[in-house]
């Protein structure tokens, strides 16, 4: 090789490493710590395209700091607080079509043990909720409608399901929600017959499948919540991942890539529960039923396959009275959609 030669071609090598660089974009992530995500924790997955450090811990301290922390990107947040943030205004984050969480609702549901109430007859009850300004709250609102109840003809009370005191709000109470007492636990005010319901993301101390004095609502929850996927198709996502307006400022691509590399993780983690299922000795058939309902690609991240369950949650929400207008999911992800 002569020395033209050589040096074009160290050139090209070099313009090469540089374009690399420039395509793989640093991001650091805040996100609670989902099994989901474990080929991207280990470091067994890495995306191609994207210098990623994926940041585990407590949920509620990994939201504060995806929302707070400047020494970060972002990370996992709250759709609800980031829809209240489209709503008045505030362009400080940015959001990804990217959903850590999902959950179905009709299994939060809580009642006294041997009581009567059923999921069809909740007009007119007294419900405790942990909180009323909270996304997964939208969705057990959107679950009722489902069901032909009204939260609005329902008295909610808002507090701790076993700790008592004031949750905080970022949205006003409607006339027919009010705190629960301070000294009071949602649960002390079920079991005293108080009120008729607690919804809670996470069971109750004093909840017992089969023995105590708290039960489910809908015991047999999986046939409802299947039943609900299959009328309304949605799994209903509960967080997505934001960016600090400055970091994707500096490279929009970032979102498309992050999409990219978190379908990519999820592939790798649904092919490993189908290789090896050994969590529990009946998850395989666990995973093959909830193929067959909901398919292999429920975990989906990215816009235009989500597209229809963010409006129904923007729907919710708006039905709620918890935005004051309308938003639309273009708005919600309109920085995305932009690049």
């Amino acid at each position: 090789m002569n020395r033209r030669t050589f040096l074009e071609t160290a050139g090209l090598l070099a313009l090469a490493r540089t374009g690399a660089a420039a395509a793989s974009p640093k991001l650091t992530l805040a996100c609670a710590d989902y099994l989901r995500f474990t080929p991207l924790a280990t470091g067994d997955f890495r995306p191609k395209d994207l210098d990623l450090t994926w940041l585990r811990g407590d949920r509620n301290e990994m939201l504060r700091r995806a929302a707070t922390d400047p020494e970060i990107s972002g990370g996992e947040a709250s759709m609800l607080q980031h829809l209240l943030r489209v709503d008045q205004g505030d362009g400080s984050l940015v959001a990804v079509p990217v959903f850590p969480l999902r959950n179905f609702t009709a299994r939060d549901i809580y009642i006294r043990r041997g009581d009567s109430v059923t999921p069809a007859a909740l007009n007119g009850r007294r419900a405790g909720i942990y909180s009323w300004a909270a996304s997964g709250a939208v969705w057990y609102r959107h679950f009722l409608r489902h069901l032909g109840q009204d939260p609005a003809k329902m008295t909610w009370f808002v507090g701790g399901a076993d700790r008592p005191g004031k949750v905080d709000q970022r949205a006003p109470f409607p006339p027919h929600v009010k705190d629960a007492p301070l000294d009071r636990s949602l649960t002390d005010l079920l079991l005293a017959g108080e009120i008729d319901a607690v919804f809670a993301p996470i069971p109750p101390k004093k909840y017992h499948p089969v023995e105590g004095p708290i039960a489910r609502l809908v015991p047999d929850f999986r046939p409802v919540e299947k039943r609900y996927f299959e009328e309304t198709r949605c799994y209903p996502p509960q967080h997505a991942i934001v960016l600090r307006k400055e970091v994707w400022e500096r490279d929009p691509s970032v979102g498309g890539r992050l999409v990219a590399a978190l379908n990519e993780c999820e592939a790798r983690f649904q092919e490993s529960q189908h290789l090896f299922p050994y969590a529990s000795p009946w998850l395989m058939a666990e995973v093959e039923e909830t193929d067959l309902v909901m398919g292999r690609d429920h975990f989906v991240h990215g816009l235009e396959k989500n597209r229809a369950q963010v409006d129904v949650f923007c729907q919710s929400a708006f039905e709620d009275g918890l935005t004051k207008r309308r938003v639309t999911v273009d708005e919600y992800f309109a920085e995305f959609l932009r690049a």
